[in-house]
């Protein structure tokens, strides 16, 4: 075999232990079209949850007590009358800050640090690697163990935070039971409420919540009560990728929904009240 070229690691492609052959992979399937449709679903959310996170107005409907999770908790002064179901914290927020900046963060951290959010944007936008039997553009690899990708093993945290967001949603979406006449129901509530339900699901199938639950028992018969939820847990687990991609749908869905309604683009369909 010959020498490396000048001027390349001795790894991956070009490594003297490599069969000689000027392709970088022998795959002739479509293997980019999984790390490009991944890439392109990615960016769609990203652009639209930034915009809208900055939108600054469509995102409460005080007739029917409707909140984009976008914007909950709604906790500034700059917040429209009605919608900080948990008071006034906060002064009014300059426009470069997001009115809901309080979960914000975390949440975007929880999904950040997700092992199957992870695993998509490792493979699709670091393409570390971006197929099975196709080469890294890069010739080291040190995983998780420097910085910045230590910052991955926060997730356990992150799932806390994630946890009580949950919580604050799940009041919000009960909250909009509420009508000018009492006890309301319409498309807006039946769309809430489907939002909270995947959401629960994202955040309950999390690994951590497996590890949570069960994680440093060493006895499952000892503890049957916890054993049953990791198994439940275990169960969504199963799903978790499924449900990583369909609560970005869902979230986009509600906030849209929310701001047509709020912006009178619509009139939100009722059932009762």
């Amino acid at each position: 075999m010959s020498a490396p070229t000048a001027n390349r690691p001795d790894t991956g492609v070009f490594s003297p232990t490599r069969a000689q052959i000027p392709q970088p992979t022998l795959r002739t399937d479509l293997w980019w079209s999984a790390p490009l449709t991944t890439n392109l679903g990615l960016l769609a959310f990203i652009v639209y949850a930034t915009t809208r996170a900055f939108w600054g107005s469509g995102y409460w409907v005080e007739k029917y007590h409707y909140l984009t999770p976008f914007y909950s908790p709604c906790i500034s002064a700059s917040c429209a009358p009605g919608s900080s179901h948990l008071g006034v914290w906060l002064g009014h927020f300059p426009w470069w800050i997001p009115l809901g900046a309080l979960a914000l963060p975390f949440l975007l951290g929880f999904r950040l640090t997700c092992y199957y959010y992870r695993k998509a944007y490792y493979r699709s936008v670091w393409q570390s690697p971006t197929s099975c039997a196709v080469p890294e553009p890069r010739a080291h690899y040190t995983g998780e163990t420097r910085f910045p990708l230590i910052i991955q093993n926060s997730h356990r945290y992150f799932f806390y935070f994630a946890t009580a967001v949950s919580v604050l949603n799940t009041y919000d979406a009960i909250v909009a039971f509420r009508s000018p006449s009492g006890f309301g129901f319409g498309l807006g509530n039946l769309i809430l409420t489907i939002n909270v339900i995947l959401l629960w699901s994202y955040t309950i199938s999390c690994h951590s919540c497996r590890h949570v639950t069960g994680g440093r028992l060493k006895h499952f018969s000892k503890h049957p009560v916890r054993y049953w939820i990791w198994t439940q847990v275990s169960k969504l687990n199963t799903r978790h990728m499924q449900f990583a991609w369909i609560t970005l749908a869902s979230l986009s869905l509600t906030d849209f929904y929310v701001m047509l309604v709020a912006s009178g683009t619509i009139t939100d369909l009722r059932f009762i009240g």
